[in-house]
């Protein structure tokens, strides 16, 4: 049998219930509102992580360095080249041989070569008995030439002393007729212009003596060289070193033609060496000549100055000189694998610490302060001038404050860590 339930009981229940289910949503969404409004909670790293590198940071003086590697470079460097194209027969060293001038390093051949010698000595020889016998001609002339001036000569002196004589009859009373006397006059003016004549001729011809020989003489010069030329080229098919220190390298093989200008082989001075270091392009805005550097040659250590600076960068690098002062480390030697360490400047009295793994210098970068007791913030760091090993700190760190100078870029979403 259903019994009537009493509509107002009904009422005060649907109410009841209605207020309670108002009150769980509005205490639903304020905790909804609350837990979204919570910090997520700190990620906690172990103190004793391997890869948690730290640092603190300190004042006072700091030395602003860039670092770069490289190879160990004779600073005097000579390419032998071929005078003569020709053929390789032997090679009489390897590399790693002491040399001197005059060494010889590698043999050539060239038989077309030895034949254009034999036959410019042959011109050359020609040239000179042709120049042979224009002399003989010429000292063929002149010797007539003298034997005319002469002869010249004497047929004058014979006139004059006719003429004397034929005078002294003629003043003694008209011995002999005026008109002989008028011959003879004529006679020995005549004679006198011969010899005169003569004279000038054999002057001349002695004047022009080198004129007509200048171009045999030349033909002679012209022939020697080119004789001179030839034999050179076919002494230097023994390639030869043109200093002292040692044979570097060997770019033929036997059996190799090789032109004229090909580079055959090449010798350096092994006592004098510099280093030639390649350092990153962002760095070298403050590399000047002159500066200080440290060249570690893994045997040791060897200081030197900046001597030169290639004026473009190659690969992101930049090609710097450094010449070496003092003696070398054992074991130092061209093509050496070296690292190299450059002193830009010395700070005074600054705020510093390590170099982190990020970041670029003159920049503001984000890193974890520790705090105690055991956990680490984000703070905004600005920094200055960097160097191989610390970086200047400008604002957002003091003395003695330790830092965390690892890769925290996991951590990216977290302003605080926790050190276990």
């Amino acid at each position: 049998m259903d019994l009537q339930r009493d509509p107002a009981i009904l009422r005060r229940k649907k109410r009841r219930q209605a207020i309670a289910a108002s009150v769980a949503a509005v205490v639903i969404v304020g905790l909804s509102v609350a837990v979204s409004r919570l910090e997520p909670a700190a990620p906690t790293i172990a103190s004793a992580d391997t890869t948690l590198w730290y640092g603190t940071v300190r004042r006072g003086p700091m030395v602003r360095e860039v670092r770069g590697s490289g190879t160990l470079t004779p600073e005097e460097i000579r390419w032998i080249p071929a005078s003569a194209s020709g053929h390789v027969e032997r090679i009489v060293l390897q590399p790693g041989a002491t040399v001197q001038p005059g060494t010889v390093i590698l043999e050539l051949s060239n038989p077309d070569l030895a034949q254009s010698v034999k036959n410019a000595e042959m011109d050359w020889k020609t040239a000179v008995a042709q120049l042979g016998n224009q002399r003989a001609s010429l000292t063929n002339a002149r010797l007539t030439q003298e034997a005319a001036v002469s002869d010249a000569y004497g047929a004058y002196q014979l006139s004059l002393a006719d003429v004397e004589m034929n005078q002294k009859l003629f003043d003694a009373g008209g011995l002999v007729p005026a008109l002989l006397l008028k011959q003879k006059q004529v006679a020995r003016d005549q004679a006198k212009n011969r010899w005169e004549l003569a004279k000038r001729q054999l002057d001349t011809s002695m004047a022009t003596i080198d004129l007509q020989l200048a171009p045999a003489e030349a033909a002679v010069s012209q022939r020697k060289a080119e004789f001179d030329r030839l034999s050179r080229q076919l002494a230097d098919l023994h390639v030869t070193s043109t200093m002292s220190g040692q044979l570097q390298l060997i770019s033929v093989e036997v059996g190799q033609q090789v032109s004229i200008g090909t580079a055959l082989a090449r010798v350096s001075d092994p006592t004098r060496l510099k280093a030639e270091i390649r350092v990153s392009e962002t760095l070298t805005r403050d590399i000047r000549i002159g500066q200080n550097a440290d060249i570690d040659t893994r045997s040791g250590h060897v200081k030197g100055r900046v001597s030169r600076i290639d004026p473009a960068a190659k690969n992101g690098t930049v090609g710097v000189d450094v010449t070496l002062e003092g003696a070398l480390p054992p074991g130092a030697r061209p093509d050496l694998g070296v690292d190299g360490t450059i002193e830009l400047e010395r700070l005074t009295n600054v705020l510093f610490m390590e170099s982190p793994s990020f970041g670029q210098e003159q920049s503001t970068i984000s890193i974890f302060k520790v705090l105690p007791p055991r956990e680490a913030v984000r703070v905004p760091v600005k920094v200055g001038r960097r160097s191989v090993q610390f970086i200047e700190v400008i604002d957002g760190l003091a003395e003695q404050d330790r830092v965390i100078l690892s890769d925290m870029s996991q951590y990216d979403g977290f302003d605080k860590v926790r050190l276990n």
